[in-house]
C-alpha cells in the first residue's frame, strides 16, 4: 500500500528520511557570540534568527528541504546540528569569550561533509551547502587551515561559503579566508540579512539540486 501514499502525508518537516525523501538544502551558521557582540548586537543577531525561522516556515517546499545547523563562537559549540526548519528552534545566544574564526570554519565543513555522507547512505538527493560566518572582530587562532578549506570546499564545489562583517570585523583578515567578497552588514541590519539569506534559501530549495540559480543581489543590507 505504501506506493498510494500522498505527498501531503508526509510528517511537516520531518527530519527523517524515511518519512521526508525530500532532497536536503543543508546551510550552516556560524555566528559570532563574543564578548564584543554584547548588547545591541546579540539582541540583533538573536531575533535575525528567529526571522530567518519564520521566513522559511512559510515556504511549504523549503520547510521540507532546507535543514539549519548552528555553530557559535567563541568558545566554539554546536548549538543545534542540522534540523528542518519546523525542528529547529534558535536558543537565545549570549555574547562572551574571544573569537575562535578557524577552529568554528573547520568545525561547519567538518559537519558539512558528515550531513554530506549521511544524505548518501540514505539515497538522499541534496543541494549544495551554504555555510555563513557571520563576525564582527579579527580571528584569534590560526585560520590557516580554515582559508585553506573554505578554498578547496569552493573550488570542489562542495559548498558555498559566504562571509558577512558587522561594524569592527576585520574585512582584510575575511577576504584572504573567503574565496568569495566578503559582505559588510549596513549597522545591525540582521533582519534584512536573515529576509535575503532566506529568500535566496527558498529559491535555491524550489529548483532541482544541481539547477544553477542567480543569487539575488544583496540589496538593503550591505554595504557596497
Amino acid at each position: 500500500m505504501d506506493e498510494y501514499i500522498s505527498f501531503e502525508q508526509i510528517p511537516f518537516g520531518s527530519d527523517n528520511f524515511a518519512d521526508n525523501p525530500e532532497p536536503r538544502c543543508p546551510c550552516v551558521l556560524l555566528l559570532d557570540t563574543s564578548g564584543s557582540m554584547g548588547g545591541l548586537p546579540i539582541m540583533q543577531l538573536n531575533e535575525g534568527v528567529k526571522t530567518f525561522r519564520q521566513e522559511l516556515l512559510s515556504d511549504p517546499l523549503a520547510t521540507k528541504r532546507v535543514e539549519v545547523a548552528v555553530v557559535t563562537f567563541g568558545p566554539v559549540s554546536v548549538e543545534s546540528d542540522f534540523h528542518t526548519v519546523p525542528n529547529f528552534h534558535p536558543r537565545e545566544l549570549d555574547a562572551n569569550g574571544d573569537t575562535p574564526i578557524g577552529a568554528a570554519i573547520t568545525t561547519a565543513i567538518d559537519m558539512v561533509k558528515r550531513r554530506k555522507k549521511e544524505y548518501k547512505d540514505h539515497g538522499i538527493a541534496y543541494y549544495k551547502p551554504w555555510i555563513i560566518l557571520i563576525t564582527d572582530g579579527a580571528p584569534t587562532d590560526d585560520w590557516t587551515k580554515a582559508a585553506m578549506g573554505v578554498r578547496d570546499g569552493e573550488n570542489n564545489k562542495s559548498f558555498a561559503f559566504f562571509a558577512i562583517g558587522i561594524e569592527g570585523a576585520n574585512m582584510d583578515a575575511l577576504k584572504q579566508i573567503s574565496v568569495r567578497a566578503p559582505l559588510k552588514l549596513k549597522g545591525l541590519m540582521f533582519r534584512e540579512f536573515f529576509m535575503w539569506l532566506s529568500a535566496s534559501m527558498k529559491m535555491v530549495s524550489s529548483k532541482n539540486p544541481g539547477t544553477a540559480v542567480n543569487l539575488l543581489p544583496p540589496s538593503g543590507w550591505s554595504e557596497l
